[in-house]
């Protein structure tokens, strides 16, 4: 038994150095596991933002008054803003119909008379085309508005009978940047691309040259062969996570309240995932192209679009969420954002970290299965 153990320890060593001089001979996987990872969170990290800036709106003064241009002033050195002020209404409108400006702030002729008799309104008007927009110039307004009120009451230009103080604190994103939320799950897509891709693309191109056949006429199991295919690009694939990593420390500043083990623990597991996905795909399908196009398919989208990485999935239809429970780019979404953002927390960290392992054996004993009927 030893012995037969001390052969098969051989065998896997052997396939691994030659898997590695094949990735140290071929630039396209140092590329896809080193060059790409670095492009896409550099990509996505500068370039995709959440945070809404330099909305267009027309600033209505129909009656300038001191309070109205005070308002309206406010309305200008906010960095939220890019506002033009006007005095028509009709002008306005023809601004909003030609998509010139995604908003109007009214301020009505008798502004200064309302705000006299306590009964002052601000009327904002939005394009609801896209909501998100327009719900952000709403949320916007309101909080120029109430800065606007509190720099009058401090003024004494005010009454505060009847104001209600609102004292708010937002947690785990004092900043309010959308990079905090968004760059943990740019590491989710890096790992996906590095695990599903390279596995997937390397053992079709060797299903199409036939050398994976010549493998199966030697005494080298099946099981064996995966292990060789897969400890290689999983030593590439932490050398992209740790790229990763680090740029979102350094770069993009955003906090690692967990811990680091934590996080390497589970994208280790995330990781050998992604690679068994490849496996299986490539096992099935020996043609590059239809193997990269299934891949596509069934691991980047659904990290990009049912993961929870752009769109909270507690907002999209009940049989969509059940869709999304069945890839493991969900689980992972969470976990990184949880280690990231709030630190350890094991009531989230482990239920995800156990379906991922359910998802590694799974996939390992189907990868072995598919890889043992070419064996035939």
């Amino acid at each position: 038994m030893t012995g037969e153990l001390y052969a098969s320890l051989r065998r896997i060593i052997a396939l691994v150095r030659k898997e590695t001089y094949q990735i140290v001979r071929d630039p396209s996987s140092i590329v896809i596991g080193v060059v790409m990872p670095l492009l896409l969170i550099l990509l996505f990290g500068y370039a995709l933002s959440l945070d809404v800036k330099n909305l267009a709106v027309a600033v209505v003064l129909e009656a300038p008054s001191p309070a109205a241009s005070e308002l309206a002033a406010g309305f200008r050195l906010s960095p939220y803003f890019d506002a033009t002020v006007i005095t028509s209404m009709e002008e306005a409108r023809e601004l909003m119909l030609e998509r010139k400006v995604d908003g109007i702030i009214r301020l009505r002729p008798d502004f200064a008379r309302q705000l006299a008799a306590g009964t002052a309104q601000v009327q904002v008007i939005v394009y609801g085309g896209d909501a998100n927009r327009g719900r952000a110039i709403e949320s916007y307004a309101e909080g120029a508005v109430a800065e606007w009120t509190a720099r009058r009451l401090s003024a004494g230009q005010g009454t505060a009978t009847g104001l209600v103080t609102v004292v708010s604190r937002l947690w785990f994103n004092e900043a309010v940047d959308s990079h905090y939320y968004l760059v943990p799950g740019l590491i989710v897509m890096v790992m996906t691309l590095i695990g599903a891709f390279l596995t997937t693309m390397v053992m079709a191109r060797e299903w199409e040259r036939g050398t994976l056949e010549a493998l199966f006429v030697t005494p080298v199991r099946s099981a064996e062969i995966l292990l060789g295919k897969t400890l290689p690009y999983f030593a590439l694939g932490m050398l992209g996570l740790a790229l990763v990593i680090l740029a979102a420390r350094f770069l993009f500043d955003v906090p690692l309240r967990g811990s680091l083990v934590v996080l390497i623990g589970v994208s280790m597991l995330y990781l050998l995932v992604a690679l068994g996905m490849g496996l299986l795909i490539s096992s099935y399908f020996k043609n590059q192209l239809i193997a990269s196009q299934i891949t596509m398919l069934v691991t980047y989208l659904p990290a990009l679009m049912l993961s929870g990485f752009v769109f909270d999935l507690r907002s999209v239809p009940a049989p969509v969420n059940a869709i999304a429970s069945a890839f493991p780019a969900r689980y992972f979404v969470s976990i990184m954002q949880t280690v990231f953002l709030a630190g350890d927390i094991w009531s989230v960290i482990l239920p995800n970290a156990a379906v991922l392992a359910g998802m590694v054996l799974v996939l390992l004993v189907l990868s072995i299965v598919a890889t043992r009927k070419k064996l035939v």
